[in-house]
């Protein structure tokens, strides 16, 4: 009775682990890793830098990142600017190398937006 028992908690346990790995993959839990963005990407952190500061002429980059973000693999580029404390978040297509969008942020969004990370 006692090996009934374990043997049919240790397939549920099984059962459960597994079901909780594939959840993690369809949610995205994959986090790929720098090396494998870059191999991705068509366009150059310098191109896309360029781009970026194109819409933001006297702009100074705080932070670049390359990520994926709503299915796009994309340069974020926060830009800040002197005349205001708001950062303009310009992200470019890292394979086509044109904008994906500009946004601005708060200073405390943009905190809390790193405090999430």
């Amino acid at each position: 009775m006692k090996i009934r028992y374990v043997t049919t908690a240790a397939l549920a346990l099984s059962l459960l682990t597994g079901c909780v790995g594939t959840k993690n993959e369809k949610e995205g839990d994959h986090h790929e890793s720098k090396a494998e963005l870059m191999a991705e990407a068509k366009v150059s952190e310098a191109d896309a830098r360029q781009t970026a500061m194109a819409r933001v002429p006297n702009g100074d980059i705080k932070e670049a990142e390359l990520e994926r973000e709503d299915g796009h693999l994309q340069w974020s580029f926060d830009i800040a600017t002197p005349d205001t404390k708001d950062i303009t978040e310009v992200n470019v297509d890292a394979i086509t190398g044109g904008i994906i969008n500009i946004s601005k942020e708060k200073p405390e969004n943009e905190k809390a937006e790193k405090d999430k990370d």
